[in-house]
């Protein structure tokens, strides 16, 4: 089982730019550290694929085994594993995920950013 969820989130992280797997979706998150990600993404203005993890057991468990990472949210950016909210947050405040998303070409609102 674990090879086919694997496969499923090799996937995901290959076929879009950036992935977020959370507790509900973009639109509608069900926690509030899905939320805030959700909202430093939006502001950023990056256009990111949401993957709810409630939805199936299987990927919500394995997404945690895939990037040895206990907790939901999880961030990806072209494929790497950046963390989860608290180090989205980290990442945003200091500028870090911004440069990031400049070295790997994803396209977001410099003006949101300052």
């Amino acid at each position: 089982m674990e090879n086919i969820i694997f496969d499923r989130i090799r996937s995901d992280i290959q076929a879009n730019d950036v992935v977020l797997y959370m507790k509900g979706t973009a639109v509608f998150p069900q926690c509030g550290f899905s939320a805030a990600v959700t909202q430093i993404l939006t502001q950023l203005g990056v256009t990111f694929k949401d993957v709810n993890v409630l939805e199936d057991s299987a990927i919500r468990q394995g997404v945690k085994d895939f990037a040895s990472w206990p907790t939901i949210p999880q961030l990806y950016v072209k494929g790497e594993f950046l963390g989860g909210c608290d180090i989205v947050r980290e990442m945003y405040a200091s500028g870090e995920l911004q440069q990031i998303l400049r070295d790997k070409q994803i396209a977001f609102n410099e003006e949101a950013a300052a």
